[in-house]
């Protein structure tokens, strides 16, 4: 797969994201705290949605439950069942039965792919199946693709700010589409790579160009990251927590930009370091505000 060379149509900000405010979403809840007073605080809601493509069921995953047709069409592309030329005739969502439908006008069977299948170390169970690595070694990311470190300090700032179901109720991973300096699509759920899914069939749809674009996760820099990123065409992976060995192995395989613990002026990169052009200085960007700090942000800085 190469992504095009032109310069996508600058998008805006904020084109898609979360709604904290949604009720479905969240509920109120009350405990103790450590004091033996009542605290009264909002949980996100987890629910069960079943995957069919056509006639076959492919898998229930857990999720919030918002953009359902997003995140089923994301996981079939991410997961290699859904072909760039493919048309879907149609996405039917039943709340009450928590089943999603795709249909697409080519015949699919998965039958034998669904056998190999990979657990990953998303939380919430995440999947890989055993062909999306053929695809893998085919990728081609565009050489050309730059981050600024400006866009890289505007963008955590901005992220981090944002209402949010994390910054109203926690417990759950963010996952944002930018362009340059621009936070474009914002997705929320209790799994990451539900997440990236969800921005994958944004894109998708709406015929969004991967080339010039940066993947920002709340989430570890992990192998399923690496590939479900460099799946989408992106160039450039952004997170404000840390790496694992493989997730690293494979950006610099696959020519990935890979910069991690992104918080505040700090940033690392691993892979990719060509693609950083350094314009500003990191003692001209902002701190992180400690009230809009992620879990772990605090300790993570201290043993970086």
């Amino acid at each position: 797969m190469t992504p095009s060379k032109l310069s996508a149509a600058r998008l805006p900000d904020f084109h898609i994201r979360p709604d904290p405010d949604d009720g479905r979403l969240s509920q109120a809840v009350f405990g103790i705290d450590q004091d033996g007073k009542r605290v009264d605080l909002r949980v996100v809601n987890e629910r069960a949605l079943t995957l069919f493509l056509n006639a076959q069921e492919i898998v229930t995953m857990m999720t919030i439950g918002d953009r359902p047709d997003l995140l089923a069409v994301g996981y079939l592309l991410n997961q290699n069942m859904l072909r760039p030329d493919d048309i879907i005739t149609g996405i039917d969502h039943d709340e009450d039965l928590e089943v999603v439908v795709v249909r697409t006008e080519r015949a699919t069977n998965y039958e034998e792919k669904m056998k190999k299948r990979v657990r990953t170390s998303g939380c919430a169970q995440g999947t890989v199946f055993g062909d999306v690595m053929d695809r893998f070694d085919e990728i081609a990311l565009d050489p050309d693709a730059r981050i600024h470190t400006s866009w890289l300090y505007a963008l955590t700032k901005k992220i981090n700010t944002q209402p949010s179901l994390y910054l109203s109720a926690g417990a759950i991973h963010g996952c944002v589409l930018c362009q340059e300096d621009r936070a474009v699509a914002y997705m929320e759920d209790v799994g990451r790579h539900n997440a990236v899914d969800k921005i994958a069939g944004w894109m998708w749809l709406d015929k969004v160009s991967p080339a010039d674009k940066i993947f920002y996760t709340t989430g570890r820099l992990t192998s399923e990251m690496v590939i479900k990123t460099a799946m989408m065409g992106i160039p450039i992976l952004v997170s404000r927590s840390g790496f694992t060995a493989w997730g690293v192995e494979l950006a610099r395989k696959v020519g990935l930009t890979l910069i991690g613990r992104a918080r505040g002026q700090r940033f690392v990169v691993l892979s990719g370091a060509e693609r950083v052009v350094y314009d500003m200085d990191a003692r001209d960007a902002d701190g992180e505000d400690p009230r809009h700090a992620r879990k772990g942000a605090r300790a993570g800085e201290a043993s970086s």
